[in-house]
């Protein structure tokens, strides 16, 4: 079964562009239904640059997609939150793409055959076409079972959309026990409590934080290919979201042959969630990295506090 194609974009049409020359390179496209997403402007000089966009897609694509172009601006988040909603209800399944990304031309075969091969399985929540770039996992055949959730390129069934929680009502209980925080930050590799925090009070609109929490909070697991079929163009500084410390490790897709993966029982690798740790917490730049966050971070909140007090809006 080919899954439809959810495609978000806003107002970058050289990105769009790249993207989409991928996409249409990649195995099972023409048999694929194709939707696009385009967000309204936030302000009246963005109009041309998401117009431009916009033709960039109806030129490329033509009729072969239905085009959900909204006159408003409602953000990322809510324009993603409203598109996976639409249509896993409406095939079970979606297949969701952003426009800063570039796809190996084995990206939806992947994908599709998971979707296909864990479709009754509960425990898994999502197939991410992305890997988090471990070199000791480079030239494995097996696909990969880890604990987390990615947002660049991935896909997901209705069974498992169903459980995400926009609200993050699970997030108070996991921040009040430190060793369910610790395990939501991949045993302090990674700051995702941080990024929880943000959303939480309102610095960050983020989607993905939270199905990260909802996959979290259901014991999920996500299925990944041991080398990245994605890579993201987006940290460029042209965009309104995507930076962050992976930036520096986003590998080119594979574009070589078409290796084909082997699809494990769903249990979690604790193997290979080792190596993504420790690949994390380099990333994350170590302990100068961690105290420096902790510093920062503590900064911040001072701040907000003290703004707060005085009746600024933060």
């Amino acid at each position: 079964m080919t899954s439809p194609i959810a495609i978000f974009i806003y107002r970058r049409p050289d990105h769009l562009r790249r993207m989409l020359e991928t996409l249409i390179a990649c195995e099972g496209f023409e048999q694929s239904p194709i939707f696009v997403f385009g967000d309204g402007p936030k302000t009246p000089e963005q109009a041309a640059a998401v117009d431009e966009t916009r033709a960039v897609a109806r030129a490329m694509l033509g009729e072969r997609a239905e085009y959900r172009f909204q006159d408003s601006n409602r953000g990322l988040a809510n324009s993603v939150i409203a598109g996976v909603s639409e249509l896993t209800e409406r095939f079970g399944r979606v297949i969701v793409i952003e426009d800063d990304l570039l796809l190996a031309p084995q990206f939806l075969s992947f994908i599709n055959g998971a979707l296909d091969h864990y479709q009754d399985d509960e425990q898994v929540m999502q197939v991410s076409g992305f890997m988090f770039d471990v070199p000791e996992l480079r030239e494995r055949s097996e696909a990969v079972v880890l604990p987390v959730s990615t947002s660049w390129g991935w896909g997901t069934w209705h069974r498992a959309w169903a459980k995400f929680d926009p609200a993050a009502s699970a997030w108070p209980a996991i921040r009040a026990n430190a060793a369910e925080r610790r395990r939501f930050d991949l045993d302090g590799c990674y700051d995702y409590s941080e990024m929880m925090e943000r959303q939480i009070i309102g610095r960050s609109d983020s989607w993905a934080i939270r199905w990260y929490l909802s996959v979290f909070s259901h014991n999920g697991l996500v299925i990944y290919p041991p080398t990245s079929l994605v890579a993201n163009t987006g940290m460029d500084g042209s965009g309104s979201h995507g930076r962050g410390v992976l930036r520096s490790g986003i590998p080119v897709p594979a574009s070589g042959g078409q290796r084909s993966l082997t699809l494990p029982v769903a249990n979690l690798d604790t193997a290979a969630l080792g190596m993504t740790r420790q690949y994390l917490w380099r990333q994350s730049g170590g302990l100068a990295g961690k105290l420096g966050g902790m510093i920062k971070n503590r900064l911040k909140r001072m701040s907000l506090i003290n703004r707060r007090a005085f009746g600024v809006q933060p």
